[in-house]
């Protein structure tokens, strides 16, 4: 207990140091993955990361030749930037000049430039001083080993990213949404473009040490399509994949300092990964549960709106109807007719006795809006659309149950129509579906 409390409340020196440095670089990458997410350039991650393997290799080889070791963070670092951003551009210059598309572009760059990291990578472990011990840090994170000067250097890189998207938001929200607009209105599309896969590269270069340049794509990708279930603007996508990414950052150096031998870049991104499992079972916009619940919501409302619809149109709201002649209105089991008229008696849309069953007085009024509804539509297609008066019930069905206020008077407008229920224009009875 004493143990998780010192880890919790970040008493320890280097832990402390650990958390404030994978934290930063997750909210820059939720940041910068959310406009990457919305652009489609999800993979330039994934290419920029495999990209800067080259680039590490050269770096290395460059300092030995210099008289280094060849494991200077810094100089390894601008390699990987160099190398990065060079990825970057070949994907565009393939999208720009050629007929590829920006998956294909992808694939070429990135395997294109880690088949070279690889061959980089033997020829170094064939050299007298050289071998891959001081590139595992790059390649596969070394979160735990952290210091002062590497988290100093992730914040100082985390905040200029968030000044840049912050500054730039209005035109990087028109690039992400509508390029060729961006471009018709005089704004700088490929200057833009190449800002923002900028960031995504200073965004995988700082990443590599934390969690390496295998998992860094996880960050980027992961916290910005979790935020994407749980809103529609993009100003809070971004906030809230960059509270992802901090959260998911923390969760895993937490769950590495407490359980020995646990590697904090992996456990980070696979707290990500069940941040984005809850995200999509639980989110508020695209969630799975959500999803279901409008989807049985729908069917309720299309349900009840069916059955008034026809216990109206048996009667015109002037009798009782039987439950019999509601089968013969719709392709409905005796089942479903029951769970129907109980749930309509709940609401006291109905009454039920022996003789039939009856609108209430606010029941008429909801099934006479819906039929009217209904039929202004039919008449709308029937004069505008060319669909046969015997084919118009069906057609009608498909879209009556969405209908607004708004349509409902451009409907009215259109067809110069009152308050009056019109008439239905086929006949009514026999079976629908």
């Amino acid at each position: 207990m004493d143990e998780f409390l010192r880890v919790l409340l970040l008493q320890e020196y280097n832990t402390r140091l650990v958390v404030i440095g994978t934290v930063l670089l997750g909210i820059a990458c939720g940041t910068v993955g959310s406009l990457l997410l919305l652009r489609r350039r999800a993979l330039v991650g994934d290419v920029i990361s495999h990209a800067t393997l080259p680039g590490v290799a050269i770096a290395f080889v460059v300092m030995l030749l210099l008289g280094g070791t060849g494991r200077w963070s810094p100089g390894l670092l601008l390699g990987a930037g160099c190398a990065g951003l060079m990825g970057a551009g070949l994907v565009l210059l393939i999208r720009r000049t050629t007929l590829l598309k920006d998956d294909a572009a992808m694939a070429i760059v990135l395997s294109t430039t880690f088949g070279l990291g690889i061959a980089f990578l033997g020829v170094i472990q064939d050299l007298p001083s050289g071998n891959q011990a001081g590139l595992d840090s790059i390649i596969f994170g070394k979160t735990a080993s952290m210091i002062r000067s590497e988290a100093i250097g992730i914040g100082i890189a985390a905040i200029v990213i968030l000044f840049t998207c912050v500054f730039l938001y209005k035109e990087f929200r028109l690039l992400c949404f509508d390029e060729n607009y961006a471009g018709s209105q005089g704004w700088p599309v490929l200057v833009l473009d190449i800002t923002l896969l900028t960031l995504g590269t200073a965004v995988t270069v700082i990443g590599l040490r934390a969690v390496g340049l295998i998992l860094i794509l996880a960050m980027l990708v992961i916290p910005a399509s979790a935020a994407r279930y749980w809103t529609d603007r993009l100003v809070w996508m971004m906030v809230t994949a960059a509270g992802l990414g901090a959260f998911s950052a923390w969760i895993g150096v937490t769950i590495s300092a407490l359980v020995p031998r646990m590697p904090a870049g992996a456990i980070i991104v696979l707290s990500a990964s069940g941040v984005f499992l809850l995200s999509l079972l639980l989110g508020t916009r695209r969630g799975v549960l959500i999803q279901l619940w409008h989807v049985y919501a729908l069917k309720r409302r299309v349900g009840k709106q069916h059955l008034l619809r026809a216990i109206w149109e048996c009667s015109e709201g002037q009798r009782r109807v039987r439950p019999d002649e509601l089968l013969k209105r719709r392709s409905w089991s005796s089942r479903s007719v029951d769970r129907l008229l109980r749930a309509s008696r709940r609401r006291q849309e109905i009454i039920m006795d022996s003789a039939g069953v009856m609108l209430t007085d606010a029941g008429a009024v909801e099934a006479r809006q819906i039929v009217r509804n209904h039929r202004l539509w039919e008449l709308f297609l029937i004069k505008h659309a060319d669909i046969a008066p015997n084919h118009v019930d069906r057609d009608a069905d498909a879209i009556e149950h969405v209908l607004g206020n708004e349509m409902v008077a451009e409907l009215e407008a259109a067809l110069r129509q009152d308050e009056s229920l019109p008439t239905s224009p086929h006949a009514i009875g026999g079976l629908q579906s």
